[in-house]
């Protein structure tokens, strides 16, 4: 492992440069994580094993499972053959309505995310954010530039996702990378939830495409400007002109595009 970027490995193979040559690349570790509650094992993820109290704050929250970070009564990372358990326990009520929601999806074929009410839950409504929260261009653009420099682990490796919070008085206050770009955004809101900071008053800001996914997620976590530096799906920007979101994407050095609520946009 390499001491400053602890989840990454160092690997030596060839290189094709006009002629071969020796390479040698730093390559992110990538780990099977299994999230449990009261025992249960509600899902397993690929994950960057990094930041797990995070990722499991940020994504009992942004899948409704918890309400609060206090209501996650007790957690644990517990090593596992093949990978970690984040092992968490959580009230009878919560566990219950958990319970319950599963069955539902299991669907009649048991496939785990079967039917009807699978759709649903894939493309559940957005919860609209609150209004306000102005950011000029020249923001936008520091928001979107804070984050190259924070990415240590995808700078060596190529090859992860990043998130970060990015506020006008503090700058970029979280940065964090996985190779999942889901995990990454539930890392941060994690953090956030943690810290007992709302997204509000900030910039979520994203180095990958962004899906419909993230936006419920940012959604949740009320935040009122997404930043991305690649495009946007259609569905995502009805996504997000449904929850009153502004959506920028295509950040770059150049500028960027407003997909939607350019109404928080100042000159």
């Amino acid at each position: 492992m390499n001491p400053e970027t602890p989840w990454s490995v160092s690997f030596k193979g060839a290189a094709w440069r006009g002629s071969w040559v020796e390479s040698e690349r730093e390559l992110p570790e990538e780990t099977a994580v299994a999230l449990t509650y009261n025992r249960v094992t509600h899902t397993v993820m690929m994950a960057t094993p990094a930041d797990f109290h995070d990722f499991a704050v940020g994504f009992s929250l942004s899948e409704g499972i918890v309400g609060h970070p206090s209501d996650i009564e007790d957690f644990s990372v517990v090593p596992a053959e093949g990978g970690v358990e984040l092992r968490m326990w959580i009230a009878a009520p919560l566990m219950t309505a958990l319970e319950r929601r599963r069955r539902r999806l299991a669907g009649a074929t048991g496939c785990g995310m079967c039917g009807l009410e699978s759709l649903a839950e894939a493309l559940r409504p957005v919860p609209q954010v609150g209004a306000g929260g102005v950011f000029s261009p020249s923001e936008i653009m520091a928001a979107a530039a804070s984050l190259a420099p924070a990415q240590i682990l995808g700078r060596v490796t190529r090859a992860v996702h990043a998130a970060g919070f990015w506020q006008k008085q503090s700058g970029l206050w979280a940065l964090r990378e996985d190779v999942g770009r889901h995990n990454a955004l539930d890392k941060v809101y994690g953090a956030l939830a943690v810290a007992g900071m709302s997204a509000e008053a900030g910039v979520v800001v994203l180095t990958s495409r962004i899906s419909i996914e993230l936006v419920q997620k940012a959604a949740r976590m009320g935040a009122r400007v997404i930043v991305g530096v690649s495009a946007p799906t259609a569905l995502a920007v009805r996504a997000a002109t449904d929850a009153r979101i502004t959506l920028v994407g295509v950040a770059r050095e150049d500028g960027f595009e407003v997909f939607c609520g350019g109404e928080r946009l100042g000159k």
